[in-house]
Formats: C-alpha cells, sequence, structure tokens
C-alpha cells in the first residue's frame, strides 16, 4: 500500500511532536551510539539514517531505498536493511507490521502514540488518547495484571478516502 507524505493527522500531531527532536538532533544521537559501540560513522549509514530522519514518517525499506538512491546511487538494499537494524539496535526507530504485514519504520519518541491505518490507501495516521490510556489501565486493573507495553491499530476509510467514495 502507498503511503505519502503528511501521514499525521492535524489533531495529536502536535502533540505528539511538539518537543520531538529535529533530524540534525537524531543525527548526533546516531553518532554517539555508534561510538558507544565502536563503531564508525560511514557516508552511507549517514545518508540512510538522515533520510529516514528527515522523511518524518512511516517507511518500508524499498520506500527508504528509493528516496536515498537519490542522494547517494551506490547504496545498496543490504545496507539500508543493515543500517536499519542499527538504528533499531540503538533505540533510534522502531520496526511496526500493521496489516499487511509488510515491515514500516517510524523514528522513536518519547512519547507514546498509537495509529490509525486507511484500508484504503495506506495513510497512516498518529493519535493519543487519554481516555484510550485511561480504560487500558483499568483493563489491566480488573485483569490483575501490569500493564508493560501496548500497541492499538485502528483501520478503516480516512477522510480524504470517505470524500472520494462519496457519491
Amino acid at each position: 500500500m502507498p503511503h505519502r507524505a503528511g501521514e499525521t493527522s492535524p489533531a495529536g500531531h502536535a502533540a505528539a511532536h511538539e518537543s520531538a527532536p529535529t533530524a540534525q538532533d537524531r543525527m548526533t544521537e546516531f553518532h554517539a551510539r555508534l561510538k558507544e559501540r565502536g563503531l564508525k560513522s560511514t557516508a552511507q549509514r549517514d545518508d540512510i539514517a538522515r533520510v529516514f530522519f528527515e522523511i518524518g514518517r512511516h517507511i518500508s525499506a524499498e520506500e527508504l531505498y528509493s528516496e536515498v538512491k537519490k542522494v547517494n546511487p551506490h547504496v545498496g538494499y543490504a545496507t539500508i536493511y543493515r543500517t536499519l537494524r542499527l538504528l533499531k539496535e540503538c533505540s533510534l526507530l522502531y520496526e511496526r507490521h500493521f496489516d499487511e504485514g509488510q515491515a514500516r519504520y517510524e523514528a522513536s519518541s518519547p512519547r507514546h502514540h498509537d495509529h490509525f491505518i486507511c484500508e484504503r490507501c495506506g495513510k497512516i495516521i498518529e493519535f493519543e488518547n487519554a481516555a484510550i490510556e485511561r480504560t487500558q489501565r483499568l483493563v489491566a486493573r480488573d485483569l490483575g495484571v501490569i500493564l508493560t507495553r501496548h500497541k492499538l491499530e485502528l483501520y478503516g476509510i480516512c477522510r480524504d478516502c470517505d470524500a472520494v467514495g462519496r457519491p
């Protein structure tokens, strides 16, 4: 499914990313994490990481490859996958598997958010909802369990697709 720029909704977007680090901040963090691991910064790694952080949306490895090729035509798929794995190991990105199963990657965020996925166009809308978070804590309490993490994915038709689909 295609994913377009501007995937996040206006409502919730600002709240979810008010204090989000810039691409340059994330690159600085990436270099620090590489150094901690005794790894060197390379031009190809940097190109991949920079493009990923600048994109600012959920992206597949294939989409990232296409974007990175515009900047560095010598980067191969293997380097894309190795760098994505490294960014994940450095806790700088999350790997998500939505309904279609293909891995999508997003930059890590200090704020928790959930996802709405349009079944027609594939748009991914990030959102935060305090009522859902409270309900999850209540469910955990009622079950007598400790909730350590969760993910919520809602599927349906986005506004744009709904407007197009109406007669």
